[in-house]
């Protein structure tokens, strides 16, 4: 599941490196702990958002919170009016047994929450859920790959696309190492944009008016008393597959060594 269309190969976004992709992960079904532990990195240090002149938003996902309810699904579908079967944001459920294999499920991305138990194949040390969207990263694959600058940089930091300029070449889509970008049937490539039209006019991301937990939350890293910060300055945090030097400003709390 990406975040494009669903059925497993959900778009065709590029392989993290040389590394396992996530197609291939969710196709078999399964990956030993020990490989997924090598795409992420937890912990302050390498996950610290870099210093910005002016507003940088940034988005946190409290893990220890999420009840997989599919709540923001639905609400981002609503608010950004997503094509069926595509996804801006969608929840992965981590099911981790205790002979180190880790299944992972996303039941048309959890448009509707998760039905029954985790999918069962030993027995289970713990499972628990993980939301993605786009991390809008300081250094965007995406952005730098676009032919016509139809991808770029707002100036708070959160990567668009100028739906007029795409050309929905699918370059960008290829480009993105966390699969969050879908080419819309309408032509042109689409993403989650922390829903930037409701951010300039002083409202919340429609996932975090709509998180019924409290596991979403948006703010501006540059002030200290951000609802993001505040929490980052108390919290160990981290970020997916650090490793690629992106600088993700998407940032997670419980985040297990499993998620790729």
């Amino acid at each position: 599941m990406r975040g494009g269309r669903w059925g497993g190969a959900g778009g065709s976004g590029a392989a993290p490196g040389a590394r396992l992709t996530r197609r291939d992960f969710l196709r078999a079904g399964l990956v030993g702990g020990a490989g997924a532990a090598a795409l992420l990195t937890t912990g302050r240090l390498h996950g610290s958002p870099r210093p910005r002149s002016g507003p940088s938003y940034g988005f946190l996902v409290d893990l220890t919170k999420c009840i997989g309810c599919g709540a923001c699904v639905r609400a981002c579908a609503a608010e950004n009016e997503v094509p069926a079967g595509f996804f801006r944001t969608w929840i992965e459920r981590y099911t981790v047994l205790r002979d180190g294999r880790v299944l992972v499920d996303s039941p048309e991305g959890a448009f509707n929450g998760f039905a029954g138990d985790p999918p069962l194949g030993g027995d289970v040390a713990r499972s628990y859920f993980v939301p993605k969207l786009c991390n809008h990263c300081e250094d965007s694959p995406c952005v730098q790959v676009c032919p016509v600058g139809a991808s770029y940089v707002s100036p708070e930091g959160v990567v668009l696309v100028d739906r007029k300029h795409c050309v929905g070449c699918g370059y960008c889509v290829q480009a993105c190492p966390y699969g969050c970008r879908y080419i819309s049937p309408k032509g042109y490539a689409d993403k989650c944009t922390f829903c930037y039209h409701r951010v300039a006019k002083g409202l919340k991301p429609a996932c975090v008016a709509a998180c019924p937990v409290g596991a979403r939350v948006f703010g501006d890293l540059a002030q200290p008393a951000s609802p993001v910060r505040r929490i980052m300055d108390v919290s160990r945090y981290g970020v997916l597959k650090a490793h690629l030097g992106t600088h993700p400003k998407c940032f997670y709390v419980g985040l297990g060594q499993e998620v790729i």
